[in-house]
């Protein structure tokens, strides 16, 4: 028996609440929903295979400790895969922010960000780019992870199995998704199919990052940003008032789960894995031909949150 399958064994399953319609699915602009590369941008390389692939059987573990270690191993790299893409995007921002006079090209580019994040403000303007920075910017893996176990059980729920939906976004024409077989009478919304687990993680964070909800979820990034703090999936858990309706019992039960299954962990590998943090780097990383590439332990590093 391993060391990282005797610590797992001292786990005690938490109780899950898959919470639908916590989200809403963003109409699909840009491409996002059906497996295309994001907002047009040249340096923005394709996604790789592995991005499109479908959710594992994760019911087939008979030991729900090891559930959790093969859940993360799928998760974490298709993490690592947006937030490097989203840090790409969000290089290119800055270099439009420190330019005299923009394209033609550079302006549309601006206009359709500001389209998908929701923000009101004059192309090119100071306000544009201080709303943007706000908004295009990635979620710590501790606070993707711990959500997406709650929210699909584990890769478990018919959602996740049926729809690659991993966090319960709703949508709301029809045939857009799976019919909750709990929906009450006069109600229209659908929980959203994704084209692969990778797209509902695309389209989770752009929620995170765009609807009204979230803003404290935003303003304490933004606190972490400007004081030159690591971002923590703990701190910013605290944005998820509106998330669920148990409010508060939803909040306290993600930082429970972040902390019991120490997913800052993934956070540190992170941003151990960035490195430098250059544009070259991040493009690396979001090219990266084999998901087990990204993975804890890829490149010396501990394998494992359940080690050491």
């Amino acid at each position: 028996m391993t060391a990282v399958t005797r610590a797992l064994m001292l786990f005690v399953p938490l109780t899950l609440f898959a919470v639908a319609g916590a989200l809403y699915v963003p109409p699909d602009y840009s491409g996002e929903g059906n497996g295309d590369d994001e907002v047009v941008l040249a340096s923005l390389p394709r996604l790789p295979a592995w991005a499109n692939e479908d959710l594992p059987d994760f019911s087939g573990y008979s030991d729900t400790t090891e559930r959790k270690v093969a859940f993360f191993s799928f998760l974490y790299p298709r993490i690592v895969l947006a937030n490097s893409r989203i840090l790409l995007e969000r290089e290119y921002l800055e270099s439009l922010a420190n330019k005299a006079e923009l394209s033609n090209r550079e302006e549309k580019w601006l206009t359709d960000q500001a389209q998908r994040l929701r923000v009101d403000a004059a192309t090119g303007s100071n306000e544009q780019f201080a709303l943007l920075r706000k908004r295009l910017d990635v979620i710590p893996p501790s606070l993707i992870l711990a959500q997406a176990a709650n929210e699909s059980a584990w890769g478990t729920s018919r959602f996740a199995t049926e729809g690659n939906n991993l966090f319960g976004q709703w949508c709301f024409s029809k045939g857009c998704g799976l019919v909750p077989l709990s929906r009450v009478d006069g109600a229209s919304h659908e929980v959203a199919k994704f084209s692969s687990p990778y797209q509902s993680v695309r389209s989770y964070i752009q929620n995170l990052n765009r609807h009204p909800t979230y803003q404290l979820v935003r303003d304490l990034r933004l606190q972490s940003r400007q004081a030159e703090q690591p971002l923590s999936g703990l701190e910013m858990a605290e944005g998820l008032l509106g998330y669920s309706e148990r409010g508060e019992e939803y909040i306290k039960e993600i930082r429970s789960m972040i902390r019991y299954n120490n997913l800052e962990f993934y956070d540190q590998e992170f941003r151990n894995l960035l490195g430098e943090r250059t544009p070259a780097r991040f493009k690396q990383l979001a090219s990266a031909k084999a998901d087990t590439a990204l993975l804890p332990g890829a490149e010396g590093a501990s394998a494992s949150p359940f080690e050491g």
